[in-house]
């Protein structure tokens, strides 16, 4: 049966040595050609014939099927005959099993053609086979690998979500199982690296390598572009900054180092940095600490305030507040969309908490004025919670949101920003102060101010470089620019329980 007439030519392979099918069957075991269908098509042209594979419950994985007998394939796959040869109807077939990863389930091989099989074309059957075995274990280990990687990718953004809410303990608590002592610290920073989201999986390795697992390494759920990074030790920034360096179009922010519980603030702050590190020779830059409005105030006069703001919520369980004040936070720093994904929520949970906290506070987060009041009082509050009680002053002492930014310090600090826009002939002051009080809506401003809303858009954005804030994206730059035209008189303070002192108890304990 072996003679000549079913050389290697008559088979379809492309080159007539002894061992030439099996050259080209082992180039199938190299990286680039790891293929199921592949070698089922090969097989199938070097027999000249048809080939098929089949899993464990017989349905088809690649290649086209020959008629043949259910018994039979049932046979081979379980495991009572190895192989099995089949001749009629001027075919012959040849069943093979092919061991899966999962024994004892097995699939099987089916080989069919016209002519019998002699000793070389048994041996490729057989030879493929096991090629094919080799190639599906392979494939159950890269995809083991694969799934065990997304776990702890998984894990990792859970870490970080429980850290976003303030949930230390928590935290700490997922955090010890794998990576023991990541998160015993007291204080931490956040980084942010900027890539291309092609190439983000592997920029995430890069910098666990280069942080030796010694800080938390999170695919960012909001941004394809970004990794988040939450070390607490130095070295760890280093290894990022000399990561970044030599990429292109990789970019890196860094927070001020903050207590673990305000991580949402570093996340922030990182953002805010990245933005700047665009326009960095080096690529990158940490938050720089600045005059913040807030700072400008008397402390015990602003706790006392943020106190009376945030007093509806203290009737909360423990629980339920925190949960309200870290969502809000994060709200009002970000759109509801990227908030929800930051926190494992849905966009509509975030809005329902953002609702019942407006509730709360009888006022609404469409007026940037509460919006940038609100988030003063939240970070106040947050600042204030590893404070000792001696230092928080009590609920009843009567301050109003205007004594707050009525002081000769903030008035100097808010007409020296604003003042910066008076240098451009467009009257970018004016434009800025109609998009505030239209709660940041360019169409609503321009039908105010009678011009185009393209126009109100490109006053606001030259207004960005000449202020130092970012503005059309929100968040405390913008909140800030809001503040300052607060403490001038240029906008009217929000409607909200807590804005005038001594006349609001009613509504601070409905």
């Amino acid at each position: 049966m072996a003679g000549g007439e079913d050389g290697a030519g008559q088979a379809g392979v492309s080159d007539a040595g002894p061992s030439a099918w099996a050259q080209e069957l082992l180039e199938h075991l190299r990286p680039h050609g790891r293929d199921v269908g592949r070698v089922v098509a090969w097989l199938a042209d070097a027999v000249r014939g048809t080939a098929c594979l089949l899993d464990p419950s017989g349905a088809l994985v690649a290649g086209t099927r020959p008629p043949m007998g259910e018994q039979l394939v049932d046979a081979v796959a379980a495991g009572r005959i190895a192989s099995a040869a089949w001749e009629g109807r001027g075919r012959h077939l040849r069943l093979a099993r092919v061991a899966c990863p999962d024994p004892p389930a097995a699939g099987v091989l089916a080989v069919s053609r016209a002519e019998p099989f002699d000793r070389r074309a048994a041996d490729i059957v057989g030879h493929t086979a096991h090629v094919l075995e080799l190639l599906l274990r392979a494939g159950e280990t890269t995809a083991a690998g694969r799934r065990l990687e997304r776990a702890t990718s998984d894990l990792r953004l859970a870490i970080l979500q429980l850290l976003m809410v303030e949930d230390t303990v928590s935290a700490r608590r997922v955090a010890a199982g794998l990576w023991p002592g990541l998160l015993d610290t007291d204080t931490a920073c956040v980084y942010v690296v900027e890539g291309s989201a092609e190439e983000r999986d592997r920029l995430a390795g890069e910098c666990i390598d280069a942080t030796g697992e010694r800080a938390l390494v999170v695919l960012c759920p909001a941004v394809d572009e970004h990794v988040i990074v939450v070390t607490p030790g130095e070295t760890e920034a280093r290894e990022l900054r000399s990561l970044v360096g030599p990429r292109p179009r990789t970019f890196l922010g860094g927070s001020a180092r903050q207590a673990l519980v305000r991580t949402a603030t570093a996340y922030g702050q990182a953002v805010s940095a990245l933005a700047v590190a665009h326009f960095r020779p080096d690529k990158a830059a940490v938050y720089a600490e600045r005059t913040h409005p807030e700072r400008l105030v008397d402390p015990a006069a602003l706790r006392c305030w943020t106190a009376r703001v945030l007093r509806p919520l203290d009737a909360l369980p423990h629980h339920t507040r925190a949960e309200l004040l870290a969502t809000t936070r994060l709200g009002l720093e970000f759109t509801a969309v990227n908030a929800a994904k930051v926190l494992g929520v849905s966009r509509n949970t975030v809005r329902a908490r953002m609702e019942r906290v407006e509730t709360l506070l009888s006022t609404r987060f469409t007026d940037l004025t509460a919006r940038a009041v609100v988030h003063v009082a939240l970070n106040t509050q947050e600042g204030l919670a590893g404070a000792p009680a001696d230092q928080v002053a009590p609920h009843d002492d009567p301050v109003s949101l205007r004594d707050l930014l009525s002081g000769p310090a903030m008035v100097t600090w808010a007409h020296d920003l604003l003042s910066r826009l008076d240098q451009d002939t467009r009257d970018l002051r004016r434009t800025l102060r109609a998009w505030i009080a239209e709660g940041g809506n360019a169409e609503r401003a321009a039908q105010r101010l009678g011009v185009h809303a393209q126009t109100v858009r490109e006053h606001v954005r030259s207004a960005e470089p000449v202020l130092e804030r970012r503005l059309l994206a929100g968040g405390s730059d913008l909140y800030e620019v809001v503040l300052a035209h607060l403490a001038l008189g240029d906008l009217e303070p929000p409607a909200l329980h807590a804005t005038k002192a001594g006349v609001q108890d009613a509504a601070v304990h409905r």
